[in-house]
């Protein structure tokens, strides 16, 4: 093999900052779901005494990650493992009404144990949970490591820094993008192939809202594309299948896509066909 080439490669081993890799991290957060509903675990605890060391055990395996990793501009390191698991009742409790979401809306769901253990849209929302609270402590790269895991598993991409709300139910799931400024309110159900993306991929946008916002009591039916950062979807309003949204929606409206036909099989014109006020 070329000597220049493997200088090269060398070089960037020795200037690329630490970090734990993608399977370490992806490994905390499967323990620390196990650990927080017991339909995912593997083990079983005899005590309440061994259950609080296993989670102690775990805050120090956050930590390690966490001096590992690059943390710029984070001022105090060394508490944001302690805020973190301070956090999981808040996360555990957002999880359950998620559960209660994904279990009612699906007449396929039979129990909440089947939903824990075999629902993509519950797996990929629990990776959320956790990165995006690891995101707002200020936590770089391991909140992107735990969402494209859990992207990886189940097709559902969602950004640690969305903001989502109570009950989140993603039906199927496969192909759900959730870019990185959307805002979801409560009770909102996603199906499979829907993007809630931008209009502009430009870096100067990059500080900038440039996904759209979701009201309380939104429904947003298969492979519909919502784009833009001003992009409002009223609350309890219902986005059929297909559709292509670019502008804002008003609260309890329909709108979906219909294909009419004309005389002839070939003569085919495509109609959108818009209904206000669904209540």
């Amino acid at each position: 093999m070329d000597k220049h080439f493997l200088e090269k490669i060398f070089k960037q081993h020795l200037e690329s900052p630490p970090c734990p890799s993608p399977k370490i991290i992806a490994s905390f957060f499967t323990n620390l779901l196990e650990s927080l509903f017991p339909d995912h675990a593997k083990i079983k605890f005899e005590t309440v005494k061994e259950f609080e060391l296993h989670f102690q055990k775990l805050k120090v395996e956050l930590d390690e990650l966490l001096t590992k990793n690059p943390m710029k501009g984070y001022v105090d390191l060394e508490n944001v493992a302690d805020d973190f698991f301070e956090k999981l009742p808040y996360i555990h409790s957002r999880l359950e009404k998620d559960i209660t979401a994904l279990y009612e809306g699906d007449p396929a769901a039979k129990s909440r144990s089947e939903v824990i253990r075999s629902y993509p849209g519950f797996y990929a929302i629990a990776a959320y949970r956790m990165a995006h609270e690891l995101h707002k402590l200020g936590v770089k790269v391991i909140p992107r490591i735990i969402s494209e895991h859990a992207h990886s598993k189940t097709g559902i991409d969602i950004h640690p820094n969305a903001r989502i709300g109570e009950h989140f139910c993603i039906d199927h799931g496969t192909g759900v993008v959730i870019g990185e400024t959307t805002v979801i309110g409560d009770h909102v159900k996603i199906y499979q192939g829907v993007t809630l993306g931008a209009l502009s991929v430009d870096k100067t946008d990059a500080e900038k809202k440039r996904h759209p916002t979701l009201e309380d009591h939104v429904i947003i039916y298969s492979g519909a594309t919502i784009l833009g950062g001003e992009t409002t979807i009223g609350h309890g309003s219902i986005i059929g299948g297909n559709v292509w949204i670019t502008r804002s929606i008003p609260p309890n409206s329909k709108i979906y896509y219909q294909a009419r036909m004309h005389n002839s099989d070939t003569d085919q014109t495509d109609l959108y066909v818009y209904k206000e006020n669904v209540e």
